[in-house]
This record gives C-alpha cells, structure tokens and sequence, in this order.
C-alpha cells in the first residue's frame, strides 16, 4: 500500500531530464522487488525514490551540493533569507553560493538553501559547474516561481532513507539490492559535476550494472553505441519515446529513451 504522506511529496527541486513521467513504468517493474533496498547511483531531482516509495534507500550523487540539500531536508531545513524571481538578486546569490564552495563551507544549511534558490531561479532548472566546480547556470526565464521556504514535511520520510556522496563504484552494493541507475546521458552536455562523466564512465557503469546479482534498471538516451553496449551485457532493451521537460536549448520534441533491464 501507497504511503500517503509520501505520496504526497514531490521532487523538492527542478530537475533536467527528471523522470516522474516514467514512474509509472518503473513501478511495474519494482512491485515484484518492492521489499528490497532501492539503490540509485545517481539520485539527482529524488523523483524515483519518491514515486516508488522504498521502505530502504540508498541514494547516491557524485553532486556534493545535492546530497547536502537532502541532508538538510532530512532535519526540516528551513530557508531564512528572501526568495525573489530577480535577476540581480540571483546573481548575488550565485556569488555567495561560489563563495562559499571556494571557503569549504558547502555542507552548511546556508548552502542548501541557496543551492534550492539557484535550482529553481536558474535557466531551464540545470545544474552546471565549470572546470573550476563553480556553478555557472545563468538566470531563468520564468514568470513566476513558487518557492519552499519550510521544508519540515519531507523530514520524516526522508529520514528512513541513507544519503551520500561520491563515485558509483565506490557504493557498497547489498547484494539483494534494486537498483536503478539514471546517470548523465550519452550527449554533448555532460557539466552535471566539473569533473563531467566520459564515455569510458558510461562503460564502466554499465559493467558495473552486469555484475550485480540483483535486479537492475538503466535509463539513458537511446544512441546507437548505448544500445549496443547493454545489448552485449545481457540488458533486456526497451525504447521509449521521452518528453523533453526541459532542455537547454529550448527543444520540446520527443527523445528516443533507453531502459535497460536484468533480472535478479
């Protein structure tokens, strides 16, 4: 049975390539798995652990200033200083957001908060940092935004899931794990972290994916050199025409979309 207080929730932050369109395709899939620990590599805007509703998590980002959100949001982190839909504002606060990341103080509630307020007034909701790892997404184009200021209800639900930072490949996998693994795609725009994610990334997680004993779901753009990787791993293949929710270049036209899946 659904969880209702956490049906209720929704992705606290706007997310590129966010996948609340294609829960209900996942769901088919994990209720068979539904009793096992979710994993998710690369847990970016929180759509799939939330619409799938795990009992356990574990949810992993290379990204340190989205962990540190959901940290925050894990002790009902509550924003005290002004949200405004202003470009001069938003700058100032993309300075002090850098500021901090130079000075080391990015696991601080002031982090947070100011990390949500980018994400949201940001251009197209991405999250781009440059070589440097300071975080460069111009201003946005929105009439209006509505913003969060008191976040206490996601600290319950939250609180029964374990966050942390770093590589995939570092994660200490439960063997009976789910695992859904949404990592940035196989197109020109890979700036999610400075470090970026290589082709030889996309290798490795896919390998990484074959050899655990568990049930796996993969998702990534549909180009001719994913499909024929997961298709040698063993992958079942399915394709799915993806709406472009946000795109960076304005394009809203269907994207042909991967899912992968293996079987425990």
């Amino acid at each position: 049975m659904l969880n209702q207080a956490l049906a209720q929730l929704t992705p606290p932050l706007k997310w590129a390539g966010g996948k609340r369109w294609l829960i209900p395709r996942l769901i088919d899939y994990w209720q068979a798995y539904h009793d096992r620990p979710l994993v998710e590599p690369f847990v970016g805007g929180l759509a799939v652990a939330l619409g799938l509703q795990p009992q356990h998590a574990l949810l992993n980002d290379i990204n340190q200033h989205v962990i540190n959100f959901y940290h925050w949001l894990q002790q009902g982190l509550l924003i005290d200083f002004e949200l405004r839909n202003d470009q001069a504002l938003y700058y100032q606060y993309r300075d002090q957001f850098n500021h901090l990341i130079r000075a080391g103080e990015t696991q601080t509630a002031q982090a947070a908060g100011l990390f949500y307020y980018l994400n949201r007034t940001g251009y197209n909701g991405l999250c781009r940092f440059n070589q440097r790892g300071m975080f460069n997404v111009p201003f946005g184009r929105y009439k209006r935004i509505g913003y969060c200021y008191d976040f206490g209800h996601y600290r319950e639900v939250l609180s029964q899931w374990h966050f942390q930072q770093g590589h995939f490949a570092a994660i200490q996998l439960p063997a009976n794990a789910f695992i859904y693994a949404d990592p940035p795609y196989d197109v020109p725009f890979r700036a999610y972290s400075s470090q970026g994610f290589s082709w030889s990334e996309q290798v490795q997680l896919a390998e990484w994916l074959a050899a655990h004993r568990g049930p796996v779901v993969a998702s990534n753009q549909a180009t001719e050199r994913i499909l024929d990787l997961y298709r040698q791993l063993g992958f079942q293949i399915e394709i799915l025409s993806a709406p472009r929710r946000i795109a960076c270049n304005g394009d809203r036209q269907p994207a042909l979309e991967m899912l992968a899946f293996k079987g425990a």
